[in-house]
């Protein structure tokens, strides 16, 4: 066994990696149950999601064969990171729901379900997903996406304690998994999309009591800040932005060095994106699109970097962390890296929040650098759409999405699910501020130059050297999270349904299988009675498929059940084919509407639909495609947008926003494309 000697690995993986390649299979010491066991949310608190497990190699990989498969009974996105510890796999499914699976042979031991209100399917910006659970003393912690926190008895899945960690008037939710510090829960929450002050907070895992919150933007100057963190952070803003919230959601990322006992959070974009309109005097408007470096014990911030300052283009700082130590210009460094949505990679000293590098992992034309000096981007002339609609790249989607990548010491490479993505950009000129909805304040659009066609890869990053060291092309974006392990082996899914394996040092794919769905997940591995298992959740979904307005998948109808799938050498099991595309109905619709009323109703549709149901009412695989709706269902639009009569199926009632009049323009422009599509056959 070598590791290269340019980098360094924490002293965990080291004694976990010597103890597998001496072949000790299992023993009651911890070092061994971190090899064997898959009991944090991206292996250890360093987030690298690498395993020392080595009994699949790139030598045998090609007979890897699905051994079991768990059916979640679920139609939504599956994004879960599954945790396994002593032969039990712990996961999440779409609307909150926890299920305790046997990780030798699939069956279920236990379910829970939160009973979230369909409604919330409106407040989640990306999905009714959630990212997964939490283990520590016999406990499963989870979040749902109402924004409660629970505590859930291991073995037999009762709650323990349960408490709501936000304004449920306001539009909160939790899609992220929480962490577990020194007896502490740590969980943040979404909603920056909509109109929320972002916050993360700690519980005490044994009664549930709140220990600290750190809000991530200020408030009102006119109250009392909560901190002096805030304080001086309230001098980076103008303007009235305590009415809209702000944003700056903690809704992924967290990472922890126990020895310099700091807690990493990524904070998210601000409400309204366009900070022209959010923060109109300017200014950087901390913590926005910010790595934070918090006490755990208080919550205090010990520093802070900011990846955009004055982010207008929904620029995220939530995307993966991973913690190392790398060998950089001869000296050994403890380095914090993360590839956030605006394109450049970052290595930071983790100590104290000081630039290390950065580079652009995918085409960049919003800044032309990140200054060394300053740590700040270079903004490039152009990327301001106030003037006009202008092409941006990555887009609001990223160069890299909260799709988990992973660090192998080995290879000394980064793998990241990357994305290219362009926008247009345009200032929304009838933006106002509608409390509980989608607060933007930009005009997207799809770019214009045909060049701009959206892809997706597999990128081996380079960290110290920041460079491309090899790629592996896929059919298009929004593929799943990594896993890298010490057989030579990097495992990815695709959005156009496989899993696949690939060699880690050099991207030669070595072995693939269908996986029933798009993945947008990332995988794991753990061993059980001498046998290493790999799994992961498959299940199509998240931001990608509710915006983009087409399917990825090879899957048709493209809304398909949800399942965790597990492989092993030599397994023998297969999955259905992909379905049969779905056709047209063949009934006839009644169109009235002239083509100033249709026209009308597309603009309404595109403000308070298309997130949901697609662009021009093409559905990206989620929900179901509006345009295969019958002449019956298309009469009852008044109760179906109005009054709440698919509620319990995720459809809220817009009365609030919506009247008759409006129901019925909207309504007229989905039976115009209905009828496009019976008259042109099932084409996407």
């Amino acid at each position: 066994m070598t590791i290269v000697g340019r980098h360094c690995c924490n002293i965990l993986i080291l004694i976990a990696l010597l103890m597998a390649s001496c072949g000790i299979e299992s023993s009651e010491d911890g070092n061994s149950k971190l090899a064997q066991n898959w009991s944090k949310h991206g292996f250890t608190d360093h987030e690298q999601r690498f395993s020392p497990l080595n009994q699949i190699d790139d030598k045998n990989v090609d007979r890897l064969g699905l051994v079991w498969s768990f059916e979640t009974r679920t139609y939504r996105g599956l994004e879960a990171t599954p945790l396994v510890v002593d032969g039990i796999l712990y996961t999440t499914a779409s609307w909150s729901v926890v299920f305790a699976i046997d990780a030798r042979t699939g069956k279920e031991i236990w379910n829970w379900d939160p009973q979230v209100p369909r409604s919330y399917a409106y407040r989640a910006c990306c999905d009714v997903i959630n990212r997964g659970v939490a283990l520590y003393q016999g406990k499963v912690y989870t979040g749902t996406l109402d924004g409660r926190l629970a505590a859930l008895n291991a073995k037999t899945g009762k709650v323990i304690w349960e408490v709501v960690t936000v304004d449920q008037s306001q539009p909160y939710t939790i899609t992220g998994a929480p962490r577990v510090i020194g007896g502490k829960v740590i969980i943040g929450n979404s909603g920056a999309e909509f109109d929320v002050r972002g916050y993360v907070s700690a519980y005490d895992g044994e009664t549930g009591e709140q220990l600290w919150r750190f809000h991530t933007v200020p408030g009102n100057p006119s109250e009392p800040f909560e901190s002096p963190a805030l304080e001086k952070a309230a001098k980076t803003w103008s303007g009235e932005w305590w009415k809209s919230g702000g944003g700056g959601t903690v809704w992924d990322s967290i990472a922890y060095d126990p020895d310099l006992d700091l807690l990493y959070v990524g904070t998210g974009n601000g409400s309204p994106w366009n900070r022209h309109l959010r923060s109109p005097g300017g200014g950087d408007n901390l913590f926005l699109a910010s790595i934070l470096a918090l006490r755990p014990d208080t919550g205090d911030l010990v520093w802070h970097y900011q990846t955009t300052p004055g982010d207008t283009w929904d620029y995220t700082a939530t995307q993966h962390m991973i913690l190392a130590d790398l060998e950089i210009q001869g000296e050994s460094r403890k380095v914090l890296m993360q590839a956030p949505k605006n394109g450049f990679f970052y290595v930071l000293d983790r100590a104290n929040g000081q630039l290390i590098s950065a580079n652009n992992y995918v085409p960049v034309n919003w800044a032309l650098k990140i200054d060394e000096q300053s740590g700040r981007p270079v903004e490039a002339p152009g990327s301001d759409y106030r003037s006009g609609r202008v092409t941006v790249k990555p887009g609001p989607l990223g160069g890299h999405n909260w799709q988990p990548m992973s660090y192998n010491p080995e290879t000394g490479l980064v793998y990241i699910p990357a994305q290219e993505l362009a926008s247009s950009f345009a200032q929304d000129l009838s933006f106002e501020h509608l409390p509980g909805t989608r607060h933007l304040g930009v005009d997207l659009g799809v770019p214009e130059s045909p060049a701009e066609v959206p892809s997706g890869y597999l990128l081996a990053w380079n960290p110290i050297e920041q460079k491309e060291e090899w790629r592996v092309q896929h059919p298009g974006p929004w593929n799943g999270g990594t896993l890298t392990t010490t057989g030579n082996l990097v495992f990815q899914g695709t959005g156009d349904g496989r899993f696949v394996a690939y060699r880690a040092n050099d991207g030669e794919k070595l072995w693939e299988m269908w996986a029933g769905s798009g993945v947008i997940a990332a995988p794991v591995t753990y061993q059980l009675d001498g046998v290493q298992y790999v799994s992961l959740m498959a299940g199509w979904g998240g931001a990608y498929p509710l915006v983009s307005g087409g399917p990825a998948t090879t899957v048709s109808p493209p809304v398909s059940v949800g399942r965790v799938l597990t492989f092993a050498l030599d397994g023998r099991l297969t999955l259905p084919p992909p379905a049969k595309r779905q056709q047209p109905p063949s009934d006839s619709l009644s169109l009235t509407a002239s083509a100033a009323e249709i026209e009308q109703g597309g603009r309404l549709f595109s403000r308070w639909c298309d997130r949901c149901h697609g662009p021009g009412a093409v559905s990206g695989g989620l929900i179901k495609d509006l345009r295969y709706s019958t002449a019956p269902v298309f009469d009852m639009y008044p109760d179906i947008v109005l009054e709440k009569m698919l509620e319990a199926r995720g459809m809220p009632s817009f009365k609030g926003w919506l009247n008759q009049e409006q129901t019925e323009l909207i309504r007229s422009y989905v039976m115009k494309r209905a009828s496009e599509l019976r008259s042109q056959g099932d084409v996407q």
